[in-house]
């Protein structure tokens, strides 16, 4: 494997982790929150 690739993948992948943890913590308090004004 081309180490070129690798160092355009990483920060790459590491916004894209960073974005997907962000938003899921987000939805899972918008999902908790629903549920609680639910019962």
């Amino acid at each position: 494997m081309d180490w070129r690739i690798l160092i355009v993948l990483t920060p790459l992948l590491i916004a894209g982790g960073w974005a997907v943890f962000n938003i899921g913590a987000a939805a899972l308090r918008q999902v908790q929150l629903f549920l609680s004004k639910e019962s």
